[in-house]
């Protein structure tokens, strides 16, 4: 899958410093790199998984996409930062690549196509920049701060190239859709009451996981998307192309940004509503 000119302007002059829009061209010539590695090795045989030290797998197409992302990445922007799944942390910068080579590993390694790359900028910790693709779905999803939020795919490429993508404008709870990724998440967080409370409330609940539930609300499938235990970079690159499309992007708990352990999308329209009702640990319902 490749970038398309009208949504990644001309890069500026050599000697200019880097805008959003040169940010955001490269950040999509980074995932096609990445798709390029990442398709080759889904549903291979050879494939190989370990386990890391807290238990989650890895693959090789994980390190291989994200050893590619960082060399792209060390030519282009070599004063910039990076956090990254597999590789950890490297230089100090207010500008940080933040990336998930392969966010759904687990479904990468089982042959379901719900995984994606997630390429993220932050900016003194804003993240400004968002790419997600997802190569198996014939899905990518992108956007920087002023610049709104773009989707294309099969469909899209036979009539015309990448669309613009907005939340819904439902703005009632009782004509909602909620996806809420895994009970045994809520679980283990002590949420289950709450999210409990929150699929009364709403029309409809399921569980479309990873990525893909945030991107469905950027699109105005769904209204909200909310999981617990996450790090920054299953975050960072959701938050630009939610917000860019009209919607808010939190923690559970109505922090700002993709820097708790937890993820609140909505439209925009119902954040306050879904808040109440899913509170904290420590304020009852």
């Amino acid at each position: 899958m490749t970038s398309n000119d009208s949504a990644s302007p001309a890069t500026a002059p050599r000697d200019a410093a880097p805008v959003p829009a040169d940010d955001l061209a490269l950040a999509l010539r980074l995932a096609d790199r990445a798709d390029a590695i990442s398709r080759e090795r889904f549903r291979a045989t050879d494939l190989t998984v370990t386990a890391k030290p807290d238990r989650t797998p890895v693959t090789d197409a994980d390190r291989a996409v994200e050893q590619a992302i960082r060399a792209e990445l060390a030519a282009a922007r070599p004063a910039d930062a990076i956090l990254g799944e597999e590789f950890g942390t490297a230089g100090a910068s207010s500008r940080q690549w933040i990336l998930d080579p392969i966010d759904g590993t687990a479904n990468f390694m089982r042959g379901v196509p719900v995984w994606a790359t997630l390429i993220a900028l932050a900016v003194d910790g804003v993240p400004t920049v968002g790419v997600v693709s997802a190569p198996a779905l014939g899905r990518r999803w992108w956007a920087a701060t002023g610049l709104g939020a773009f989707t294309t795919d099969a469909l899209d490429e036979r009539t015309g190239g990448p669309r613009a993508i907005r939340v819904s404008g439902i703005g009632a709870l009782a004509d909602a859709s909620l996806s809420y990724n895994s009970l045994k998440g809520w679980d283990e967080a002590g949420r289950l009451p709450d999210l409990v409370a929150l699929s009364r409330a709403v029309w409809r609940t399921r569980a479309y996981g990873e990525m893909w539930s945030y991107m469905m609300v950027a699109e105005g499938q769904l209204e909200i998307a909310a999981e617990f235990d996450l790090q920054p970079y299953d975050m960072a690159a959701l938050v630009p192309i939610v917000q860019e499309a009209g919607g808010r992007f939190t923690s559970a708990d109505g922090t700002a940004g993709p820097w708790s352990n937890s993820a609140l999308a909505t439209n925009g329209l119902l954040h306050e509503q879904v808040l109440s009702l899913i509170g904290s640990p420590n304020q009852p319902n």
